[in-house]
């Protein structure tokens, strides 16, 4: 994060989020008489693979409504690699099979793109996850009768993360991080702090 913000290297967050239009209905309403609420029926989805940039917060895309895999990685290394040119880039992942597998580590080293998956189970150290967040709740007190509609909401507010939203995605990802050292593990998925002269804490 400090190279990033010297400009020593470029550091993005890449994950996919799946939109489904009709489910993201929030709010209650109470009355003694039966209210009907408006929604839309069916499971159209807007999926969108997104690479943010760490310090500028701007976000590459690539979407489409069937699914996210690995072509669609591939296709998002390319248009990190062009936009990046020359310059060294950390791309932070989690562990999904389609983008673990072995065409996308080898076009990312043809690229040069340093690929730096998260350990299992820890969807809070891809901070493009709160993007996410964001979005939904910019979606979830609105009705949408249209696809098209709900595509091109999702669409703007994406586009503008380094414009009208930045402050918003500026106070949602930051430097606010916990560090832990001398970690060592007890389990398969379990670690714990070792102070020195004190015995393991959990």
């Amino acid at each position: 994060m400090e190279k990033a913000e010297e400009g020593d290297v470029s550091l993005l967050f890449l994950d996919a989020s799946h939109f489904v239009m009709g489910c993201g209905f929030l709010g209650r309403i109470y009355g003694r008489t039966r209210r009907f609420v408006m929604t839309f029926s069916g499971r159209m989805r807007h999926n969108v693979l997104g690479a943010m940039d760490y310090v500028t917060k701007k976000v590459l895309v690539v979407a489409n409504d069937s699914y996210i895999t690995a072509t669609e990685v591939c296709a998002m290394l390319r248009k990190i690699a062009a936009a990046y040119g020359e310059k060294e880039v950390h791309l932070v992942l989690d562990n999904a099979r389609y983008q673990k597998c072995q065409v996308v580590r080898d076009l990312a080293g043809q690229l040069g793109i340093h690929l730096e998956y998260i350990p299992p189970y820890s969807p809070n150290l891809n901070l493009i996850e709160r993007l996410w967040k964001f979005v939904k709740g910019e979606l979830s007190a609105k009705y949408y009768s249209d696809f098209t509609a709900f595509q091109q909401k999702i669409d703007s507010i994406i586009s503008d993360t380094d414009g009208n939203y930045k402050q918003n995605i500026d106070s949602l990802i930051g430097k606010g991080i916990q560090l832990f050292h001398d970690l060592v593990p007890i389990g398969k998925n379990t670690f714990a702090t070792v102070a020195k002269g004190s015995p393991i804490t959990t």
